[in-house]
């Protein structure tokens, strides 16, 4: 790779839109600390305790690192709200319930911060006043998480502005490079737009439902803190619309479709990104000389796939605690007392199996991953060069995305649909026929199946994140076979996780029985900390 540095050696020059990039993020400030007067202040006795509490708390439900502090945000103003509707001083509980399970660092929060998040908290009861009072129930609950969405995402970023406005510019970044390289059939160029910025939030931003919504809204409007009591007031009666509006675009077919393009595209850009936050002050120099370039990019790269095999045993050890957790434990403890109940015995191997086999299986599949090497390097070093150089080559290649995909041959295609089918009955069959030969009774086969098929799942949302920095994927002669017997599995699992997860008992038990106690007993330990420390510098 050096040798064809040195042949084509000659100078970059920056694109409009890279210029623009760097321009923007000089303009980004780091958030400035409260002074000693105005920080807040909490005990570390009592933020111990609620950190240990939050670890516990979020085992049980499987989020991706970046989207825990936003839901924490979101449930802690759910249970404070239930008992202050009105939300005078929660600003400064929920911040204090941030710093204590460490959110935020340890004085990283002052009064300014309390201010901005009550106002926040003001505009909520304002629109929940004028907006949701008097409607159908339904309507009620839709516009209420809506809101809350709203408001909860508003709050993180607002405590947290500078990570906040260079994904922004991130994200306006990867738009404006590609947005040209794609064309919807019988989509007019502002539908396209939106459903392209709706992509990028869910393939880039990895951004939950939350976050989509938010970012959609201030795309259009502005946060609601942004708006005056005059403005929320006309605005309330078109939220409903709006916020329809918003949800059609991320529920519309052609964001799936545009996902699985802009997925490949993203490598370079990750890539290139962690080069700019990394070489900020040096960065010009080295985005227009392609010998830099490449030996940043090339140690950039070998370094994040040398960390996807920790992040991919992170991953596993996290999905199998969750699946344990919120799963496992309510099949194994139906398993022994129905299969005592209707067969008159219990059998030890199966549920042995059903324990031991699962964290096997995800280890097996785990074992099979394999990480990108230096062609894949190579390929994203080129790529870079294209998406920052200012030539406009690299836009001529456009993806077209038909409405729907023709059936040249609808017999055929009804024919394959016929047989995919047949390997729901094929794989399972073949499961029930394993299983009984090893004496499992049908209690016993459905709990492995249900294991079997989260695990597998599970273990292809991890296979992702492999593909993060992937920029493509060769399959195996043996992977047609594969999916012929995985894909059944696969299926149900996405099912299990995602309909099942409903009935996750272990957050309401976390929810509505131990953390508002738990969290009520903080305040009186932190109110009695700060009463003897007054106490102490009264004396001194």
């Amino acid at each position: 790779m050096e040798e064809e540095v040195k042949k084509d050696n000659s100078p970059i020059k920056l694109s409009k839109y890279t210029t623009l990039l760097l321009e923007s993020l000089k303009t980004v400030k780091p958030k400035t600390k409260p002074d000693d007067f105005s920080k807040i202040i909490v005990s570390q006795t009592v933020s111990f305790f609620a950190f240990l509490y939050e670890k516990i708390r979020n085992a049980v439900e499987f989020r991706e690192d970046h989207q825990i502090r936003r839901a924490a945000i979101e449930r802690i103003l759910k249970r404070r709200l239930t008992i202050n509707p009105e939300a005078k001083g929660e600003g400064e509980n929920l911040l204090r319930e941030l710093l204590w399970a460490r959110y935020f660092d340890f004085e990283e929060l002052g009064k300014a911060d309390i201010d901005a998040v009550q106002k926040i908290l003001d505009q909520w009861l304002f629109l929940k006043n004028h907006l949701i009072i008097g409607r159908p129930l339904a309507e009620q609950e839709y516009l209420y998480q809506f809101i809350l969405d709203l408001i909860t995402c508003e709050i993180e970023e607002t405590l947290s502005p500078e990570t906040s406005q260079k994904n922004a510019y991130f994200t306006f970044f990867i738009y404006q490079v590609l947005k040209n390289k794609i064309k919807l059939e019988g989509v007019n160029d502002e539908k396209k737009d939106a459903y392209f910025l709706a992509v990028l939030e869910k393939s880039f931003r990895r951004s939950d439902k939350s976050y989509q919504r938010y970012h959609l809204f201030i795309t259009f409007y502005k946060p609601i803190a942004h708006f005056s009591t005059n403005e929320l007031k006309n605005l309330s009666p078109k939220l409903p619309t709006i916020f329809q509006k918003i949800d059609s675009i991320i529920n519309n077919p052609y964001v799936d479709s545009l996902a699985r393009f802009s997925k490949k595209q993203l490598p370079p850009f990750i890539i290139l990104f962690t080069l700019i936050k990394e070489k900020f002050n040096e960065i010009e120099s080295i985005l227009t000389n392609k010998e830099k370039l490449w030996t940043e990019v090339e140690l950039i790269c070998r370094r994040k796939y040398q960390e996807l095999r920790t992040r991919i045993v992170n991953l596993a050890i996290r999905s199998f605690i969750y699946i344990f957790l919120t799963k496992m434990i309510f099949a194994l403890i139906l398993e022994w007392p129905l299969s005592s109940y209707f067969y008159g015995e219990i059998n030890l191997q199966s549920i042995l199996i059903n324990t031991i086999f699962p964290p096997f299986l995800m280890l097996f599949i785990i074992s099979f991953f394999k990480i990108p090497g230096e062609k894949n390097t190579i390929n994203i070093y080129k790529r870079i060069v294209e998406i920052v150089n200012s030539d406009k080559s690299f836009e001529t290649t456009i993806a077209y995305v038909r409405k729907k995909a023709k059936e040249k041959k609808p017999l055929l295609i009804f024919g394959f649909t016929i047989f995919y089918s047949l390997t729901f009955v094929i794989t399972l069959s073949l499961i029930y026929e394993i299983l009984t030969l090893m004496n499992f009774n049908v209690i016993s086969q459905l709990i492995f199946i249900f294991f079997v098929s989260v695990v597998t799942f599970f273990s292809f949302r991890i296979k992702q994140i492999v593909n993060e920095f992937s920029l493509s994927e060769k399959e195996s002669i043996f992977t047609p076979i594969i999916d012929f017997f995985f894909m059944p599995i696969l299926s149900l699992g996405k099912f299990f996780s995602s309909e099942i997860a409903k009935l996750n008992f272990f957050i309401v038990i976390f929810d509505f029985i131990i953390e508002a106690p738990f969290k009520f007993l903080f305040e009186i330990i932190e109110e009695w900390i700060a009463f003897v420390r007054k106490r102490k510098e009264e004396i001194i």
